[in-house]
């Protein structure tokens, strides 16, 4: 077993990367909430948007910030054009249908990355926001600000979007319109409007985490299309509805995660630590509904 001071620099990696995992599952959990959808293509959005980035920045040599704003316009673009047109088809639809359909964009997005930078050279890249050079040190780890970023941005956008959802018209009209959308139309409300805001703002949220991600991990099309299976353990143990409980369990799947990387005998096993992390957590929430059901019955 690796000593507590080797662990120390896992630790600050899984909080970082906890908190990216926990900004995306709370994209996730807004538009399911709004529009049914569970959009798998969340991570394979967010890749292209930093592979863009990458362009603009190391190919074209064109300003840093241009690069962070195509890749988060890209991101918010697309997949609001994606909701436009495939929205209302998909409305009246089963779940599963509505999350194999944005399974099929990861699919066609991923192939595309791969025929437009994969393919062409290979090469190894990578994004280093500027905060990675602003460093400092807590005992004798030596920690950067973009890992302080993700962990940040993470526990701050579970806060703005918990207000947003509770305290604002939209976020109101959000809710309804998960709840029942025929009923909510009848009401008055612009189901078409709220669903393009969330459709929009799943967008954003994928780009930012495409470039957090480019820089705390990697800048590889498959490795941050499927990254998205973390956050998506964490609302699956929130059951896309508590996006508090989101937080809490994408920072436990980033640290897990995390951790197990020094282990020898168990670091191969740390890409499972999603799937492990979601079944126990469902188990544990399946037979407490049962108990509390038992014990109001009886």
């Amino acid at each position: 077993m690796p000593s507590w001071v080797e662990f120390q620099p896992f630790i600050v990696t899984g909080l970082a990367l906890g908190g990216v995992y926990a900004l995306s599952g709370v994209g996730m959990i807004v538009l399911f909430r709004a529009t049914g959808v569970l959009n798998v293509a969340f991570g394979a959005v967010g890749a292209m948007g930093a592979l863009l980035a990458w362009q603009v920045i190391y190919q074209y040599r064109w300003s840093d910030w241009l690069g962070y704003l195509i890749c988060i316009a890209f991101a918010a673009v697309l997949t609001l054009v994606y909701g436009l047109v495939m929205g209302p088809p998909l409305a009246g639809r089963d779940p599963l249908v509505k999350a194999v359909a944005t399974l099929g964009l990861a699919l066609i997005l991923l192939g595309v990355m791969d025929l437009l930078w994969t393919s062409n050279g290979g090469e190894a890249r990578a994004i280093s926001l500027p905060t990675d050079s602003i460093t400092f040190s807590v005992g004798q780890i030596l920690i950067n600000w973009t890992q302080v970023l993700g962990l940040a941005l993470g526990v701050a956008i579970t806060v703005v979007v918990g207000a947003f959802l509770r305290f604002t018209k939209l976020g109101t009209a959000m809710r309804a319109t998960a709840s029942d959308r025929e009923i909510t139309a009848t009401l008055g409300v612009p189901v078409r409007r709220v669903e393009a805001s969330a459709w929009l703002g799943c967008g954003v949220l994928s780009g930012l985490a495409g470039l957090l991600l480019a820089d705390l991990v990697a800048l590889d099309a498959t490795t941050l299309t499927f990254l998205v299976i973390s956050s998506l353990a964490a609302a699956l143990i929130a059951r896309l509805r508590s996006i508090t409980v989101t937080l809490l369990a994408a920072i436990l799947v980033g640290l897990v995660e995390s951790v197990l990387v020094p282990i020898q005998s168990v670091s191969n096993y740390a890409d499972m630590t999603p799937f492990v992390l979601a079944t126990v957590g469902l188990v544990i929430i399946t037979l407490r509904r049962r108990e509390i059901s038992t014990s109001r019955s009886s």
